[in-house]
């Protein structure tokens, strides 16, 4: 059963640096597909950002120089970091990470992600 877990949300002024990282369980990168995804108050959840198991990587355009998605696979745990920089009040939301099954011919970068964390809570003050 793949399992996702986020930690490192928090709260910060705006200008500054946090880092997120998702804990996964259950599956091989080489089979997945990750990515990041955020929902503000009131919006609807939206994409971060996605890595492929090429390495190739998409983020949304609201992130893009500031942002950076990554996978490690540390001392045989698979974690899914996301640098945060330059943050934003408009980056307060709650973060989730995500996965679904990847399938050849098929990028990462599009289509309904399907198994997801619980969220952690990124809070930017002005």
């Amino acid at each position: 059963q793949v399992r996702l877990v986020e930690s490192g949300g928090g709260s910060v002024q705006a200008g500054g640096s946090l880092r997120l990282s998702c804990a996964a369980s259950g599956l091989t990168y080489n089979s997945y597909c990750m990515g990041w995804f955020r929902q503000a108050p009131g919006k609807e959840r939206e994409g971060v950002a996605t890595i492929d198991v090429d390495g190739s990587t998409n983020y949304a355009d609201s992130v893009k120089g500031r942002f950076t998605i990554t996978i490690s696979q540390d001392n045989a745990k698979n974690t899914l970091p996301l640098s945060m920089n330059s943050l934003k009040p408009d980056d307060t939301a709650i973060y989730y990470c995500a996965a679904k099954r990847r399938y050849s011919g098929f990028s990462c970068h599009r289509g309904e992600y399907y198994v997801w964390g619980q969220g952690t809570q990124v809070t930017v003050s002005s």
